[in-house]
């Protein structure tokens, strides 16, 4: 049984790259703005699906799941929004109306691998850490998208799970578990949510920026409170230092 799923999670990860491979090259040539451009789009997107596929191969024991195989479709998703969006960051062309559908079908489908694996009682740590990583790719790359339309600043949108992520390193306490939070779940959805508003043709760009500007206000909110609560509880015999999120997607 082990060999099977082991090489059934092997199966899922490649299966991943490849359908990435080939729509992204397909993608690529369609709305190709020049090489360069081209092979940087499909780069970016190479990254997103490639740390997706890794997650999976890195599990010891390696396994992978039915909410896996959804998390990994939204990361070939998330992906293709990139391949989309990379071009226009250098460009300045308006995204594609395609790249709005992409990008929708990849939040969308952020509502379906956790109550998958709920009820498949497949709810792990390793899933959770790759639901979240496709979701900061997502709205990371749908913030490359906004840039070129309504200002660079949106970019600070994409950056800033990875700005807190690499404060971790210089400060370890900062990579602690949190409590489940609905108000963190729910500005966390409102990010990609505002990206794709903004996205949507015949959205003014006042009303886009807007937007954009809640979502970034929120983010900082949100943000800023579990830094402080996790700088309160950096000791380790603290009751916040002794929280573990609960292994829910």
């Amino acid at each position: 049984m082990d060999s099977r799923t082991a090489e059934r999670a092997s199966s899922d990860a490649k299966a991943a790259v490849a359908a990435y491979g080939v729509a992204g090259i397909w993608l690529s040539t369609v709305f190709s703005t020049g090489l360069g451009l081209q092979v940087a789009s499909l780069a970016a997107g190479a990254v997103v699906v490639g740390g997706a596929a890794a997650s999976i191969l890195r599990r010891a024991p390696r396994f992978s799941t039915p909410a896996d195989r959804i998390t990994l479709l939204r990361a070939v998703l998330v992906g293709l929004v990139g391949v989309l969006a990379i071009p226009g960051l250098f460009t300045g062309r308006p995204a594609d109306p395609l790249l709005v559908v992409v990008g929708c079908a990849a939040f969308i489908l952020d509502a379906v691998d956790g109550p998958v694996a709920r009820r498949t009682g497949t709810a792990s740590a390793a899933g959770a850490r790759l639901d979240t990583s496709t979701d900061a790719a997502l709205v990371l790359v749908l913030s490359f998208a906004t840039a070129a339309a309504i200002g660079s600043w949106t970019l600070c949108i994409g950056a800033a799970y990875y700005v807190f992520q690499a404060a971790g390193y210089f400060r370890p306490h900062l990579r602690g578990s949190l409590p489940a939070s609905a108000a963190r779940k729910a500005i966390g959805a409102f990010q990609p949510f505002a990206l794709l508003l903004a996205l949507v043709p015949g959205v003014t760009p006042a009303f886009a920026a807007t937007a954009l500007a809640l979502a970034l206000a929120l983010l900082v909110f949100s943000f800023t409170r579990d830094v402080v609560e996790l700088e309160r509880g950096r000791g380790a015999g603290s009751p916040a230092a002794k929280v573990r999120r609960p292994l829910i997607r």
